[in-house]
């Protein structure tokens, strides 16, 4: 039997023709779904048991799932970073492994937060959909020295943003659960506070911290009401780490100024989302993570770890690389 890999990842499938040679060499067949975004659990189960590793995006790699694609799947491979819509956990019970390539997008995400802060700031997009108008109208902004960032979430991601704020003289808070390297701090005159200080003070929020079961609906009613009125609340992360719902509360009742949205809860948006009609936001199809360069990273290291998790030797993957 042939060995065989489910390739679902949304970022490689339009430049498969590029990496077949790879998989040919291997001896690996591939399977190409058709891919919307990402695979549901029942798009995965109609493949179960067919393939032995996995490429996969934000696919829905559940217990159920990882349970019906037993005996044969050794491993899955994921194209990024983040995990959580993959059951670790029962991955690592079941003797599957998951692989990602960790900090693959720290630069062009971080410089994405920076992008919306000078948006908001400096009301760029505004003033061009005005005098586009035919208006001359001179919107107020501030000056990011005159400004505060609270960064949640110090990862990689949240290191990066906070370096790249502190030349434009922005005062930095940043929270997280876990300690923080002191030299990181001192070095960028970030003060540590809690969540709610974070809150209070910010006159933008950026959420760069995992998904997991301490942030889910972080950013709730609550936690919202205790944003400034005029605050920016920037998530770059995952959609779920916000409660949509609230957030759009919020908006609408002016409880805070506005939002940048690269990630949603349910995604695609849907087309009935009152957000799409909001001046106050401004919306990104989950692409904060666009560089050709960091994309490439991640292809070849993708492939790498599901060759490695397959028991092959990945070396030969260099001449590949190299002829790109």
């Amino acid at each position: 039997m042939p060995t065989t890999i489910l390739l679902s990842a949304p970022y490689m499938l339009p430049f498969i023709d590029r990496f077949r040679p790879v998989f040919d060499a291997y001896g690996l067949d591939l399977i190409t779904p058709e891919v919307h975004e990402r695979l549901s659990e029942e798009e995965i189960l109609a493949h179960a048991g067919q393939f032995d590793g996995a490429i996969c995006g934000d696919d829905r790699y559940t217990e159920r799932v990882l349970q019906a694609c037993l005996p044969r799947l050794k491993v899955v491979s994921k194209w990024g970073t983040g995990i959580d819509s993959i059951d670790k956990e029962a991955a690592t019970r079941l003797g599957i492994q998951v692989r990602n390539t960790p900090n693959a997008f720290t630069l062009p995400v971080s410089d994405s937060v920076m992008g919306y802060i000078l948006a908001f700031a400096r009301r760029l997009p505004w003033m061009n959909t005005r005098m586009k108008a035919g208006e001359w109208e001179k919107l107020p902004g501030r000056s990011l020295s005159e400004c505060t960032l609270g960064v949640v979430g110090i990862g990689n991601v949240g290191k990066a943003v906070l370096h790249r704020a502190r030349p434009f003289g922005m005062r930095l808070l940043g929270n997280d659960i876990v300690p923080i390297n002191p030299d990181f701090i001192l070095q960028n005159n970030v003060e540590m506070t809690s969540l709610r200080d974070l809150l209070e003070r910010s006159d933008f929020v950026s959420i760069n911290c995992d998904l997991n079961p301490t942030s889910y609906h972080l950013i709730n009613t609550e936690t919202l009401g205790w944003m400034q009125p005029h605050a920016v609340l920037i998530n770059t992360a995952r959609g779920p780490v916000v409660e949509e719902k609230a957030l759009v509360s919020a908006l609408q009742s002016g409880a805070i100024g506005g939002a940048a949205l690269d990630v949603f809860e349910v995604e695609p948006l849907p087309l009935d989302s009152p957000m799409l009609s909001m001046d106050n936001v401004m919306l990104a199809a989950h692409n904060s993570n666009s560089s050709p360069a960091a994309w490439e990273r991640v292809h070849w290291n993708t492939i790498r770890n599901l060759l490695e998790g397959l028991g092959l030797d990945a070396e030969g993957l260099n001449k590949y690389q190299q002829a790109k």
